[in-house]
């Protein structure tokens, strides 16, 4: 539970959990929105993607994530993937009721609902994300009169992952995916807001901005979640205030090399391979549940 005696001198770490390397562009928001803050990254590269799987056995990733990370102390978790926040948020909230645990998704819907002018809202995600509705779902319960457009976009992650951000082959990749949210409301724009509904997109919001104009806003996923996170914190008194520039700690479960080589296209400060930790989460959570249950039992007897 949480200690209501904390000050804003906690310096636990807040501990971010992706499939992947997508999650490294909500790193970087909340390394600029709060910067004094130590951070654990687990990424769960041995099981990318999540968008394939089925529910339970995300629910079952994100599980073995969380206890693996709960042993390093953490006061704070971001599930900084938009499938697992969909699908495991409200489980794992179940199971922690004290601990600070936030999702990309809600922090994405309440941006989107206070930018959007006329209720006009398109979602782009990975094509899980867009038919589990959990955006617009999301949006609806704050503004039921939404319109709101979605559209799966899973080739702009392969373009992130290989660094393609700009370009006019990029641009033109863009405008192919998103023609279909702009062109039912004839020569008037579809939408006045955009959602950029996967960790991924936000490596190529320039060139989403480029393509669809000024007069669509663009609600980044990776910004609201560190916005979202900083709030959280103070509410709790669990600011850590101290000086300096917080530790970033990697996990991740299997490829290491690959995770930094492609962390560069996403994440804004320089990692050292060696620097990158290898866990077996799967295992780990099954030896700590063995270990909670033979504690629980010397205790009956």
């Amino acid at each position: 539970m949480i200690n209501p005696d904390l000050t804003e001198i906690d310096q636990r770490p807040i501990a971010l959990f992706d499939s992947g390397v997508g999650g490294l562009t909500v790193l970087n928001a909340i390394r600029q929105r709060l910067p004094n803050e130590n951070v654990i990254y687990l990424g769960d590269t041995a099981r990318v993607p999540y968008g394939t799987k089925s529910a339970l056995s995300i629910v079952r990733y994100a599980e073995q994530a969380l206890h693996t990370l709960m042993e390093y102390d953490i006061k704070a978790l971001v599930i900084a993937c938009n499938t697992a926040s969909a699908v495991a948020l409200e489980p794992l909230r179940a199971q922690y009721p004290g601990l600070c645990l936030l999702g990309v998704i809600e922090p994405g819907a309440e941006a989107a609902c206070q930018l959007s002018s006329e209720a006009r809202i398109g979602v782009i995600a990975t094509e899980s994300t867009v038919n589990n509705q959990a955006y617009q779902k999301a949006i609806l319960k704050i503004r039921p009169e939404a319109h709101i457009r979605a559209a799966a976009c899973s080739l702009f992650v392969a373009l992130a992952e290989e660094g393609w951000h700009d370009g006019e082959l990029v641009e033109a990749i863009i405008e192919r995916s998103l023609q279909p949210l702009f062109t039912e409301f004839g020569t008037q724009p579809a939408l006045d807001t955009l959602v950029l509904g996967c960790t991924h997109f936000p490596a190529l919001k320039d060139a989403i901005s480029k393509v669809v104009g000024a007069q669509v806003r663009l609600v980044d996923s990776a910004d609201t979640a560190a916005e979202a996170l900083y709030h959280a914190l103070a509410q709790r008194h669990a600011l850590n205030d101290a000086n300096g520039i917080g530790q970033v700690r990697f996990l991740v479960t299997d490829g290491p090399e690959r995770f930094v080589r492609v962390a560069r296209n996403f994440y804004c400060e320089a990692i050292e391979a060696s620097s990158v930790e290898l866990v077996d989460i799967q295992h780990h959570a099954a030896a700590m549940l063995e270990k909670k249950l033979f504690k629980k039992v010397k205790n009956i007897t």
